[in-house]
C-alpha cells in the first residue's frame, strides 16, 4: 500500500481516482491546485503523486519543479498531452513518470508500482554497491556481475549503466544521460546514447530491450522486474 498525493481540479477525476487508488489498496489524499498540493506535500509526505500539468493557479510542471528542490518524491505527470516535448520537459523537470490521458486505473496502478520500486532500488544504493535483481554493480572497481557472472564493460558502459541503475524504473531522458555520463557539454547527441545502449544490450543478453526498455523520442529505462538474464 502506498500514500498516494493526487493533484487535480476535476472533481470527477479525483472522485474516480480516489475510489480506484483505493481499492487497490492505496492511501489517497488529494489537492485541487498547485499551491495546495505542494503544501500538502510537505504535511502528508506521500510515497507518490500524481499531478495533473493543468492546474488553475500554475502549470504542474512548475509544481514538480517546486516540489524538486525540496524533495524527492516520485511525481507521475497525468497530461491530455502526449507530445514529446512536453514529456521530455517533463522528465527534464524532476517527473518520474507521464501519463497520457485517457489512462485505465490499471496503467496507473502499474506506473504507481513501477516509480515505489525504482525508489526502493535507490535505497539500496551505498556509496560503493548497487544490487539490483540479477546485477551487481561496484561503482570502486567499476565491475558489473549478472547472476554471479562478470560483465566487461569499457568505462563509458558501465557509468551509463550505473546511471541508468540509480535511476531504475524510471526514464531518464537522452538530455540527462549526455549530461550525467558524457558532460555538461553535451545535450543533442543521442546517436551516441542509442549506441551505448546498444551495446549494454548486446552484453547483458537483452536483445528484446526488457531490461534496458525504450521510451521512443524520450529516453532509456532500467527496470528492475526485468533485470534477469534470460
Amino acid at each position: 500500500m502506498a500514500h498516494v498525493l493526487v493533484i487535480d481540479d476535476d472533481p470527477s477525476l479525483l472522485r474516480a481516482l480516489r475510489l480506484g487508488l483505493e481499492a487497490g489498496g492505496h492511501e489517497v489524499f488529494t489537492a485541487i491546485d498547485g499551491e495546495h498540493g505542494i503544501s500538502q506535500v510537505a504535511i502528508k509526505a506521500p510515497d507518490v503523486v500524481v499531478l495533473d500539468i493543468g492546474l488553475p493557479d500554475m502549470d504542474g510542471l512548475v509544481v514538480a519543479e517546486r516540489i524538486r528542490q525540496w524533495s524527492d518524491v516520485p511525481i507521475i505527470i497525468l497530461s491530455a498531452t502526449g507530445t514529446e516535448n512536453r514529456k521530455i520537459e517533463a522528465l527534464n523537470g524532476g517527473a518520474n513518470d507521464y501519463v497520457t490521458k485517457p489512462f485505465s486505473m490499471g496503467e496507473l496502478e502499474a506506473r504507481i508500482r513501477a516509480v515505489l520500486r525504482g525508489r526502493a532500488a535507490e535505497a539500496t544504493v551505498s556509496t560503493s554497491e548497487l544490487t539490483l535483481g540479477s546485477l551487481d554493480l561496484d561503482f570502486v572497481h567499476h565491475e558489473v556481475h549478472q547472476d554471479g557472472a562478470k560483465v566487461e564493460l569499457t568505462a563509458k558502459e558501465f557509468n551509463l549503466l550505473g546511471f541508468l541503475a540509480r535511476h531504475a524504473g524510471r526514464t531518464c531522458t537522452y538530455q540527462m544521460i549526455l549530461q550525467a555520463v558524457w558532460g555538461t557539454g553535451y545535450g543533442d547527441e543521442a546517436q551516441y546514447v542509442h549506441a551505448y545502449v546498444h551495446r549494454l544490450r548486446q552484453k547483458l543478453n537483452d536483445d528484446t530491450g526488457l531490461l534496458i526498455q525504450t521510451s521512443p523520442g524520450v529516453g532509456y529505462s532500467l527496470q528492475p522486474e526485468a533485470t534477469t538474464a534470460p
